[in-house]
């Protein structure tokens, strides 16, 4: 078809998706960094697809220096440095918590090295109250190059491969959007073993006060993320879709419905939503109920009607 046809939608819509191997109520999940145990006072965890907290390190830190997040015009730089209470804490703490709900808990590792990412995964892939882990390869590999991990194909493969290889439960990489030809990696990301891949993390930014001259971070750069790079994420999730057998969580500049919609569209199965939950904490709910709308309007049952599509439809006439 070369257009959509609008009408009217009585039944229900079906949300549920599955991500490499994880079973999803819906594709709606908070973005790692951007949520956390306090936005139960706004947010009932029981209507999202799963639960994300922030990435855990293997030892406490304290994070970087402050200021750690400055507005821009295209939405928001921050800096915050992987702040983490440790994995023992997460493992008494942070994994029993989500437990009294029924929404899938998906752990975000972070580490210095190879051998401390096997080290984690080992221990969080093998905890009965984590349903999925999602590597944060975007990190500097500390004891090679200082390069982030996910920004060489050959080092994405091998720790994929090495965390494949000591736990079953579902695998996410979260790749870095830093690199020339990000189909390279997501193709060592699958090669390894990996079941899905999240795209992407924060684009490297910096902001100057013009008036006193500094930069406006105490760590002078980080990471943008709102809706002025969601054009250059839908690009890479079309990408990605094309290069990939594996399924895509999108991630990054999603403010609504429509935002969701489109990086479906392009070939995301779910979404993570970041930014849009530091300005309305019950953002996610927000951006659900948007899809559904979307759907009933345009008399779609299934979201796997949408899922890629732009691939089919793109040479259409009309």
């Amino acid at each position: 078809m070369s257009t959509l046809e609008q009408k009217s939608a009585n039944q229900g819509c079906h949300l549920r998706v599955n991500i490499g191997g994880l079973e999803l109520k819906n594709p709606i999940m908070p973005a790692s960094g951007a949520f956390g145990e306090s936005m139960e006072k706004v947010l009932d965890f029981n209507h999202l697809g799963a639960v994300l907290p922030k990435s855990i390190t293997k030892y406490p830190r304290k994070g970087n220096d402050t200021p750690r997040v400055c507005e821009v015009p295209a939405g928001m730089i921050n800096s915050i440095g992987i702040q983490s209470k440790g994995l023992q804490y997460y493992l008494k703490n942070i994994v029993p918590y989500y437990q009294q709900y029924d929404t899938p808990l998906i752990a975000s590792i972070s580490a210095d090295s190879v051998e401390e990412f096997v080290e984690m995964a080992d221990i969080l892939g093998n905890n009965p109250g984590v349903d999925a882990l999602e590597l944060n390869i975007s990190c500097p590999n500390l004891k090679g190059d200082g390069l982030a991990f996910g920004m060489d194909a050959d080092v994405t493969y091998e720790l994929t491969k090495k965390v494949r290889g000591i736990t079953d439960v579902p695998l996410f990489n979260k790749l870095t959007p830093n690199v020339t030809r990000i189909q390279d990696i997501a193709l060592a990301s699958e090669e390894g073993g990996a079941d899905a891949l999240t795209v992407v993390n924060t684009f490297l930014a910096m902001s100057i006060n013009v008036h006193t001259w500094k930069p406006e971070l105490g760590n002078v750069m980080g990471g943008i993320s709102g809706p002025g790079v969601k054009p250059i994420i839908v690009r890479m999730i079309y990408q990605v879709y094309q290069a990939s057998k594996l399924p895509i969580i999108g991630c990054g500049g999603v403010m609504n419905g429509e935002d969701a919609i489109e990086m479906m569209l392009a070939g995301a199965s779910a979404v993570q939503v970041g930014t849009a939950s530091f300005i309305k904490p019950a953002a996610m709910l927000d951006v659900l109920e948007e899809i559904k709308s979307y759907m009933q309007q345009y008399g779609i049952n299934d979201i796997y009607d949408i899922i890629g599509k732009v691939h089919f439809n793109q040479y259409e006439e009309g």
